[in-house]
């Protein structure tokens, strides 16, 4: 009996697979160990695969069984490792040093081999259980060979494989230092006229990763401003690399790794489903694809209750728990939500004699439920930049790099400090580094009668004066980060219609 090591992927996890080839004499061919159709008709890819390229799937009694049993396996991915079994096996091929790699791909009829999803969770696997390298599909070579000290043999044909296993000489590639560089563009802040007010709210969001909504008529850059979020972010940490680059992967949307802070602005058609993840056999949807980067909501009325509702939880959690009949997985979620919209359904700002009534606009703005809004750290309004201010060179402007410096020197006091992004504190944190004085404390407590502050929404406060004050290198909160960290939950225009 041979046995190939080969990969199952769970959420975003990798789980070791024993691809068992049993032949003895006889005529049947069997497959055991819970496969789906797609591993079931590996049978004939294999074969057709064999025969084109000189071998042959023998006629004898075959039983591969894919362990352990109790864990599906999905996917065309297996026809390598099952092919390889195979001729071991069957004594066509001879590769002593087999259990020293995990092997996957799919074969094509030709023998050619495709790409496959996940192939990053597989590669950290096979780290993780020592083995020396992967055998993967030419297409993945760069998803692999970033997981350092592995060897990586990347084929594209079959007997390309089977000649370096023949001539015991393997051309593998692996990368002992991992370069990561942002070469994703998303436009510069220096692109943006006016709207001084605006980007010094998105530089705070920015230092301590908060959420933030932006309310404004059509035209005042919105959209604008909120797609150049990711150039004033820092640049991803290895780590946080890899756990991106692994999302991607498991969905197929990979073609190497994501080294920018992610950008999705999903439309607002979009079902629940595809927003949080899921489907029969669970997959990401568009808030883990947002994973350490921004979830852009555009038009954020025109999304539907049910999509709306399902923020709420991973905004606290920063993750999200998929549990269906056969399994139940878990994805990393942790994103800045920027949400956009317009004050009425008209674009402008309610007015008495306007074409849009007052019921209109309370039913357009009653997304905004009050448990929402308490999760959303920062609240601005966004007004149209005057005609005499769009004359203005942009050269005058600040460019995305000048406050990424700022962004990133705030950060690094946060991470120095606490280990985290303020956005990310919890209770005992927020008492811990966010105290106040007596006076900012009476202050805080006497504002929050007057507009009815929640304890949610006052833990939001304190986590964006703390931004403000980290900004500032200041080790307290004074009176003045307070003001300024109000002014941004003020949305004095429009709060008469909010429930």
């Amino acid at each position: 009996m041979e046995k190939i090591i080969a990969c199952a992927v769970d959420g975003i996890q990798g789980i070791k697979v024993e691809v068992q080839v049993h032949v003895e004499r006889g005529a049947k061919f069997y497959m055991v160990g819970l496969p789906d159709n797609a591993v079931k008709e590996s049978h004939y890819r294999i074969s057709a695969a064999l025969k084109n390229n000189g071998l042959a799937l023998p006629v004898r009694h075959i039983i591969i069984n894919l362990a352990p049993a109790d864990i599906r396996k999905e996917g065309s991915a297996y026809d390598l490792p099952i092919a390889i079994g195979i001729l071991l096996a069957t004594s066509q091929l001879n590769f002593t040093s087999i259990d020293q790699y995990l092997v996957m791909g799919e074969l094509s009829l030709d023998g050619s081999i495709k790409a496959i999803k996940g192939v990053l969770p597989m590669a950290i696997k096979a780290k993780e259980m020592g083995l020396k390298g992967v055998i993967i599909p030419k297409e993945n070579q760069d998803e692999a060979q970033f997981i350092s000290e592995l060897d990586v043999i990347a084929v594209s044909h079959l007997s390309e494989l089977i000649s370096m296993i023949n001539g015991n000489q393997f051309q593998t590639s692996r990368s002992s230092t991992l370069t990561i560089e942002n070469k994703k563009n998303t436009g510069d802040f220096s692109d943006v006229v006016g709207q001084h007010f605006v980007k010094r709210a998105l530089e705070i969001v920015a230092s301590g990763e908060h959420n933030t909504l932006m309310i404004g008529p059509p035209g005042s850059g919105k959209s604008m401003l909120a797609q150049r979020i990711p150039s004033i972010l820092p640049s991803l940490t290895q780590k946080e690399v890899i756990e991106t680059t692994r999302i991607y992967s498991v969905i197929g949307k990979n073609n190497g790794v994501i080294s920018a802070p992610p950008f999705r602005s999903p439309h607002h058609t979009i079902s629940d489903v595809a927003l949080v993840g899921g489907g029969s056999h669970p997959m990401p949807g568009e808030m883990s694809l947002a994973h350490n980067g921004v979830l852009f909501l555009d038009e954020f009325p025109e999304f539907k209750r049910s999509v709306v509702e399902v923020l709420r939880q991973p905004l606290e959690n920063r993750e999200i728990t998929i549990s269906r009949a056969l399994k139940s997985c878990t994805y990393p979620a942790k994103f800045m939500l920027v949400l956009a919209m317009n004050p009425s359904p008209a674009g402008n700002y309610y007015e008495e004699n306007s074409m849009c009534s007052k019921q209109k606009v309370f039913k357009y703005l009653e997304k905004l439920s009050k448990p929402l809004l308490d999760r959303i750290d920062v609240q601005i309004e966004v007004d149209p930049v005057p005609i005499k201010d769009l004359t203005v060179p942009c050269e005058m402007n600040e460019t995305s790099e000048m406050i990424k410096k700022r962004v990133i020197q705030a950060r690094e006091v946060q991470y120095e400090r606490q280990g985290k992004t303020n956005a990310l504190l919890n209770s005992t944190e927020l008492k811990k580094f966010c105290e106040l004085n007596h006076k900012e404390k009476h202050f805080l407590i006497k504002v929050g009668k007057q507009i009815n502050l929640t304890a949610r929404g006052y833990a939001r406060i304190l986590k964006v004066s703390r931004t403000i004050a980290d900004m500032e290198g200041s080790n307290s909160i004074h009176m003045n980060h307070i003001l300024e960290s109000l002014q941004y939950r003020s949305l004095e225009r429009i709060k008469s219609f909010l429930v």
